[in-house]
């Protein structure tokens, strides 16, 4: 499975500049290539990422969270999001499954990893929960 250069560039901008919130991504079956479906600018929530991925197709996300520490630090992870909804295609979710750690290395700077297969396993409480 190819990675569209597209992906690493809109990433590390993601990454680099926090020019975004979160990034959808889409394998695109006929080309055989992961490219970017969507992205959401800095000012977006939570909700507004959830609302974004597709109810019956699989997606890969990276989500920049932002959240406070104990010690009142300010701080972000990046979160890798393997989006696999019951409701998608068997064939559809084996494609994403088999080509996931391939597309996750060429995206440097993870820093966790997320499998969801309803909305549930990715909501605000998941994210505060595995920042730390």
């Amino acid at each position: 499975m190819a990675v569209h250069d597209e992906c690493k560039l809109k990433f590390l901008e993601l990454k680099a500049k926090r020019t975004f919130r979160y990034i959808i991504f889409k394998i695109e079956e006929i080309q055989k290539e992961v490219i970017v479906e969507k992205v959401g600018e800095p000012t977006q929530s939570h909700e507004d990422f959830a609302a974004a991925l597709p109810a019956a197709e699989c997606r890969y996300a990276v989500f920049d969270y932002d959240f406070v520490t104990q010690e009142n630090c300010q701080k972000s992870r990046i979160f890798f999001i393997a989006w696999s909804p019951d409701t998608a295609k068997v064939r559809n979710k084996m494609i994403y499954a088999s080509s996931k750690d391939r597309f996750k290395r060429e995206l440097d700077g993870i820093q966790v990893e997320l499998q969801a297969t309803d909305p549930t396993e990715m909501d605000l409480d998941v994210f505060k929960s595995r920042a730390n």
